[in-house]
């Protein structure tokens, strides 16, 4: 088998899971998204539906991972500190949703494996490719880590930005987020490395970095 057809009929997320993902995308994230954050979506032509995915994101905000993941269309399984599945309930929710355990003072390596297993698993798994927050939305310091994963998953990569999601929360500390415009637009997909020596990890992260710092400067 081809690995382009391998690549197409990977096993997808639980159904549970994507009932899950569906109620709370539409009964919660999406109406917020649209009336609360009056946003905008551009570029979902783009996301293949099908096969290995590596949704690769700017960071600029907590509710980032719930935002990403309603507006790509497809679920999307982000990392989640280990403490919270240590919490009865909400363990076997955000587990249901997709997110996976790490345990941050294990180091990076456990974190990749951990989305390498998620991918695998058949779920689009997504990553922040500055690895934190940034004040402004754009990436300053790409890691090398979402390329590493692709290369040896051979995960096509997608590059999303979410534009906005800095200025969401005050800088007075309030708990409640502001209405400001969010607008989320989805770049051309990005083949995996072809290897995991470093030039060809640096090659990709910092095309991943270029397609996302050019769709934030598109602004509104």
């Amino acid at each position: 088998m081809s690995q382009s057809v391998a690549l197409t009929t990977q096993k997808r997320e639980p159904l549970s899971s994507l009932w899950l993902y569906r109620l709370f995308k539409w009964s919660t994230i999406m109406p917020l998204y649209w009336t609360y954050f009056r946003g905008r979506r551009h570029g979902l032509d783009r996301v293949p539906m099908q096969g290995r995915l590596l949704v690769v994101c700017n960071h600029a905000s907590d509710l980032d991972p719930f935002i990403v993941g309603s507006c790509v269309g497809r679920p999307v399984a982000f990392m989640a500190k280990q403490e919270l599945f240590d919490v009865p309930g909400l363990s076997q929710f955000i587990s249901m949703y997709g997110a996976y355990p790490v345990n941050r003072g294990a180091g990076d390596r456990a974190a990749m494996k951990a989305a390498i297993k998620a991918v695998e698993s058949g779920w689009a798994t997504g990553l922040f490719i500055d690895g934190t927050r940034t004040p402004d939305g754009r990436i300053h310091d790409p890691k090398l880590g979402a390329a590493w994963i692709a290369a040896h998953t051979q995960a096509t990569i997608l590059p999303v930005c979410l534009w906005g999601s800095h200025g969401i929360w005050p800088p007075n500390g309030s708990k409640l987020p502001r209405s400001t415009p969010l607008t989320f637009r989805v770049g051309t997909p990005i083949p995996p490395p072809a290897s995991t020596k470093r030039a060809a990890l640096e090659a990709v992260t910092q095309e991943c970095a270029d397609v996302i710092n050019g769709l934030h400067e598109l602004g509104r």
